[in-house]
């Protein structure tokens, strides 16, 4: 697609100047570009691309590299600075000049470390993207690779100091390529189109931040030494997207760029054998030299559409990273120092100037307080005798869903991903861990006080690793929700509880009807994730009050009501929803009502159910034997149903009708009275028909029979007696049949 392109002058039309605009070298010029229909002015084009550099400027910048004392780079991490950087001789000057000072080295202080830094401009193709938490949110199907520092390995005294560089480890090449397509497509598909017009105008403006990296593989594969952005990424996927055309989708931006990137230059026949890092960057170098040439050739007047996106995006303002000074005492180990560095350089700039969404930042600050309170040895287990390093693996990650029972040490515990939150959350709200965490999250956010909703908030990228992509749709819903609280109910947090493992959790119903508090926080926690998750508990607004729910009310407060001892309808509805829940498809009861007209294939979404209280399985059904769906107002109603009685009450009365009468309440407390007696019918026959072929007594031992018998007897007199005054109705002479004897 051709852009229009008309030049002009800066202050001046061709009028004034009295002839017409030729090609050639000229200052700073002003176009007017059309990109996807808008038209906007380009300032600052200019005719003309810096020269690749030599390799003796390349020399220059790494010997100077070495000698500085401020720097912390070995030779390959210096050559990969030096191939980036557009004037390296000037650099290398600057290091000369000003040796080891602040002048030459930009010095940013975080806890444990000061940051050292140089500004250079560089180019677009030799920068890779690297990790951060905007992509680390996602459950991508490409796992990321695995993170180390490195160590000085030379023989001088400055051995095994930690380098300003991490090296990443991949299985193989094609996870590397798959990695990188991955991470640009979704960047761009997260972010569409977010600076591209403002790129075209004024080029990239504010400087990314980048280090060393050496990208490693598991399978021997030679290294390769790059350089990495950790921020930025979204602005150099915009400029690999203006030269990939406005008809480019997020994947071939991707293809475009990875391409490029991973470009390598065979060796030539009876030429001297270069190793794989240094045949990669000749590739990245022919790249380069491809998209200089069709920038030259496309300097008409106007220049070419293709001309101009070059022009304004293939140098790039970098903050580069090249050395790092340790202070004595720091809690985390020498090969962890600079990644944590550069993680809270990351954080600060996206609190100060341009957050990231709040899911984002709290997976960088969840991940970093659960490593620091792994390194600092200030918390050896967790849950009882299980390796904390585990479930730190399993928390960011590292470990999938499916090895939950070998990290807590239980065979008995389900490979899900809903068992994954139920354990997870146990083990992260147990006293002596959730206070590490909270400390060092706070310490990591800068605050200096975090309440339980706080934590919760850092809780909720936790849990819903496993299901991000596949409940994508209502995933902010439920990060709200945790940051109302979530799933941590006072007994959740404070009571001393265990996760009771089973298949099926309406088995836990009738345990937690007894009192079986380990039984009744399972299902809290399991069943609180799954309604929460499928946005059938959500963090409500006013606007919402009367209509989607009954009252106001925090989610962890719901939670806290549907698992209240005795609340047996609040039970059931947890233990369905943690039944029927899938970690890898939507849930129809989360769809609205235009979406579920919209959509053409509901045999694709499961839906969680009502609860009847007069059915065998305690499935709502209408008269036709359909199941109902679960509605977030009956979820809020069960977890307090006087209160919602009342609202309902206050919603007549406003509605200018009248309030129930008492009549009208009784009649309704009669009919569920009725419902209870039908229910306990059901509980007898079930009773008798599991014990009629065996030798088993139903009712137990006399102690067990003895409150089922006096209790069954009390609401019969009640009954009876009430019955007798109403007409039509006779007394029995004598005492009363039903009275509480005791068995002779």
């Amino acid at each position: 697609m051709t852009a229009s392109i008309e030049f002009k002058e800066p202050g001046r039309s061709e009028q004034q100047t009295g002839h017409p605009q030729l090609p050639g070298p000229r200052g700073p010029e002003s176009l007017n570009f059309v990109l996807k229909g808008e038209e906007f002015t380009i300032s600052g084009f200019e005719r003309q691309l810096p020269e690749p550099s030599s390799a003796t400027g390349r020399g220059k910048l790494v010997r100077a590299g070495l000698t500085d004392p401020g720097t912390a780079l070995d030779d390959d991490g210096w050559h990969a600075v030096a191939r980036a950087v557009v004037h390296p001789e000037a650099i290398a000057a600057l290091l000369r000049t000003h040796a080891g000072s602040a002048t030459a080295l930009i010095d940013e202080h975080v806890e444990g470390a000061t940051l050292r830094s140089i500004h250079a401009r560089v180019w677009l193709t030799e920068l890779f993207p690297g990790l951060q938490p905007r992509t680390g949110q996602e459950a991508l199907p490409i796992p990321d690779p695995v993170v180390r520092g490195v160590l000085e390995e030379s023989e001088e005294r400055t051995a095994g100091r930690p380098l300003a560089t991490v090296s990443y480890v991949y299985k193989n090449p094609q996870h590397l390529r798959d990695h990188l397509r991955q991470t640009i497509a979704y960047t761009r598909e997260a972010n569409p189109n977010p600076y591209d017009q403002s790129i075209l105008a004024r080029r990239i403006t504010r400087a990314v931040i980048a280090h060393p990296c050496r990208l490693e593989f598991e399978d021997n594969t030679e290294t390769i030494h790059v350089l990495v952005v950790r921020d930025g990424i979204t602005r150099i996927t915009s400029a690999w997207a203006l030269l990939a055309g406005d008809d480019a989708t997020p994947g071939k931006i991707a293809d475009a760029a990875t391409d490029a990137l991973l470009a390598e230059r065979p060796t030539r026949r009876n030429a001297a054998e270069r190793s794989l890092s240094q045949r990669h960057a000749l590739g990245r170098h022919d790249e380069l030299e491809q998209l200089r040439g069709e920038f030259l050739r496309g300097l008409g007047d106007p220049p070419t559409d293709r001309a101009v996106r070059i022009g304004q995006t293939l140098v790039v303002p970098a903050q580069i990273a090249v050395g790092l000074q340790a202070y004595p005492g720091g809690v985390l180990p020498d090969d962890e120092l600079f990644d944590d560095a550069v993680r809270s350089i990351l954080a600060a700039v996206h609190v100060e100037f341009k957050g990231w969404d709040l899911a984002a930042q709290n997976v960088e600050v969840g991940s970093r307080a659960l490593r620091r309170v792994l390194l600092s040895n200030s918390v050896q287990r967790a849950a009882g005798q299980v390796d904390l390093a585990d479930v730190v693996d399993l928390a960011i990650g590292r470990i999938p869903p499916n090895q939950v029972s070998r990290v807590f040490g239980d065979p008995t515990i389900p490979p899900t991903a809903l068992w994954r939150a139920v354990c997870l959350v146990h083990a992260l709200t147990r006293s002596e861990l959730y206070r590490e965490v909270k400390r060092h999250a706070m310490d990591i956010k800068g605050t200096r006080a975090m309440k339980y909703v706080g934590y919760a908030e850092l809780l909720g990228p936790i849990v819903d690793h496993p299901w991000r992509a596949a409940k994508k749709a209502v995933l902010q819903q439920a990060r709200n929700a945790w940051g109302n609280g979530g799933v941590l109910t006072d007994d959740v947090r404070n009571g001393m509880w265990e996760p009771v493992p089973t298949a099926r959790f309406a088995d836990l119903v009738g345990p937690a009807l007894d009192g079986d508090l380990d039984a009744r926080m399972t299902l809290a926690v399991a069943g609180g994730v799954a309604l929460i998750t499928d946005k059938l508990l959500t963090r409500n607004v006013g606007s919402a009050v009367g209509r989607t729910v009954p009252f106001r009310a925090d989610v962890h407060a719901v939670v806290a009501g549907l698992s209240a001892p005795g609340n047996e309808v609040g039970f059931w509805i947890l233990a369905h929803a943690a039944d029927r829940f899938e970690p890898d498809r939507q849930a129809k009861n989360s769809l609205t009502d235009a979406q579920l007209t919209r959509a053409t294939d509901l045999t694709s979404y499961y839906t969680h159910i009502d609860v009847d209280m007069a059915q065998p399985d305690r499935v709502a059904r209408d008269a036709t034997g359909v199941e109902i769906a679960l509605g977030q107002y009956r979820v809020v109603s069960v977890s307090d149903p006087v209160l919602a009685q009342e609202k309902e009450n206050e919603k007549l009365t406003e509605a200018g009708g009248k309030p129930l009468s008492v009549n009208e309440q009784v009649t309704q407390a009669r009919a569920g009275l009725l419902q209870s007696l039908e229910a306990a019918t059901d509980h007898l026959n079930n009773l008798m028909a599991l014990t009629a072929s065996s030798t088993l007594n139903a009712f137990g031992s006399k102690a067990e029979w003895e409150p089922l018998h006096k209790l069954s007897s009390k609401l019969q007199n009640a009954i009876y007696n009430g019955g007798t005054t109403l007409p039509g109705t006779e007394m029995y002479e004598g005492d009363d049949p039903y009275e509480d004897d005791e068995e002779e």
